[in-house]
């Protein structure tokens, strides 16, 4: 019985790390998306910037 409790513990403490490993790749993917997309207006408000001095 003894193993068997110490192969659940380690389970779930490998279940919570994989967890919070998913939920941190998760957070940095959705922060990227919102920094291209800034980057992205950025560079738009830029280019219309330029096309009106040209006029």
């Amino acid at each position: 019985m003894i193993a068997l409790k110490g192969a659940t513990m380690k389970l779930n403490r490998l279940s919570r790390i994989f967890l919070l490993v998913c939920c941190l790749a998760g957070i940095a993917f959705v922060s990227g998306c919102n920094t291209v997309q800034g980057a992205g207006q950025d560079i738009q408000a830029g280019g219309e910037a330029i096309e009106e001095a040209a006029q």
